[in-house]
């Protein structure tokens, strides 16, 4: 019998997730079928999309409510199609504010359909009560940290801790960096930067500026440096206008140009490429402690968004390998600290001094190892996981 497992994603992070998760399904039932909401990976990987995951790519409340009502009206036609489909399993990936809505008409008009929602809600860091409110519309959850897993269960919840997909990304070889660069005409020798400014509109527009002005110092130190941007694919083209105004001669990576999987391997390339990066805080902090390379992390909000996460926030830092490894060795620059000039001091030390990048080094390996490197494939994992799930 054919299984339909229903999927919905809501940002780059959830698409490289779901696309995992998918590959693993597929391993374990080559008959699967695969619907829902995702971006290019998830489709590469064999989902029908319903709609444009782009859609749904807003943070932040100044940036939803001019887009509520259309937001509404895809909730209800991705819960009409869950209930069209009478899947396998919903399994929604990460976005809460949209998926959560999603499982919770779902689950209240059939309780039947199993739901599993791969990425536990941070209630380590910011409003633990959203654990019981989900166990109201959640049936499992796939976690990507190991010590999340007790605060589901505590919540009424399955929980399976499946490991990140980042931790078996294949690691460019010091060839293929070499190539990068040669394809870009950057010397073996020049100190690469890689400035990652965000994979929503929203993101890229807020911190652009900033990251470009951070820049300028840096460029005034060390005049040789090269700048390589690997866009976001529906925000390239918003990347490449903000970084016709930076200094360096910036390379952009535009993903337009190459299909996904190929637009993955470049920027992974990339990363390898580069002695440091610049980047908005998120998932890519993984990706980057993967391919060993140390960071800066800076992050901004409108001033509503920032006030309401600065009384929620329940820790001192919000980059995922200081996290992991309770150390804090990559600099982070957050809301009022988001300021060019000492996210421009401390990516100067970041590509100079040896101390910090033996610290950035010795952290992210740590990460990777905790994450499952070196263990079982977390697509595999988490298909297991569902599919014990929906047993």
């Amino acid at each position: 019998m054919t299984r339909t497992f229903f999927l919905i994603a809501g940002e780059a992070s959830g698409d490289r997730l779901g696309a995992s998760l998918m590959q693993g399904l597929a391993a374990a039932d080559p008959d699967a079928l695969f619907i829902g909401v995702g971006g290019p990976l998830m489709q590469a990987a064999g989902l029908e999309s319903i709609f444009p995951m782009d859609e749904l790519s807003v943070m932040g409340i100044t940036e939803v409510l001019p887009r509520l009502r259309h937001l509404l009206s895809r909730r209800d036609e991705a819960v009409d199609a869950v209930l069209s489909a009478r899947p396998a399993a919903l399994i929604t990936i990460d976005s809460p504010d949209f998926c959560l809505r999603v499982a919770r008409r779902v689950k209240a008009a059939a309780p039947e359909i199993r739901t599993i929602h791969y990425v536990a809600p941070t209630v380590w860091a910011w409003r633990p009560g959203r654990a019981a409110k989900m166990a109201q519309c959640i049936d499992h959850v796939l976690a990507l940290f190991p010590f999340e897993s007790p605060y589901m269960q505590e919540a009424g919840m399955g929980c399976d801790f499946v490991g990140h997909p980042v931790v078996c990304d294949p690691v460019p070889s010091a060839e293929e960096a070499r190539a990068l660069r040669a394809r870009h005409e950057i010397a073996a020798g020049v100190p690469l930067i890689c400035v990652l400014p965000g994979s929503r509109r929203g993101e890229v527009s807020r911190l652009a500026p900033i990251f470009g002005e951070a820049l300028r110092p840096v460029l005034a130190r060390l005049p040789e440096a090269r700048v390589v941007i690997p866009a976001a694919r529906h925000v390239a083209g918003e990347v490449l206008a903000a970084v016709a105004r930076w200094p360096g001669d910036p390379v952009v990576l535009d993903p337009r140009e190459m299909s996904a999987p190929e637009a993955e391997t470049e920027k992974r390339r990339a990363f390898a490429a580069s002695d440091a990066a610049l980047a908005a805080s998120g998932t890519v902090a993984l990706e980057l402690a993967a391919t060993d390379t140390p960071m800066v992390v800076a992050y901004d909000m409108n001033w509503l968004s920032r006030r309401i996460i600065k009384r929620l926030i329940r820790i001192d830092t919000v980059n995922l390998v200081n996290i992991v490894t309770e150390r804090r060795a990559v600099p982070e620059f957050i809301g009022e600290a988001c300021r060019p000039a000492p996210i421009a001091e401390a990516l100067l030390e970041t590509l100079t001094d040896g101390s910090v990048r033996a610290q950035q080094l010795s952290a992210a390996r740590e990460t990777m190892r905790k994450l499952g490197r070196d263990g079982p494939d977390p697509g595999l994992r988490a298909a297991r996981a569902v599919l014990d799930a929906i047993s």
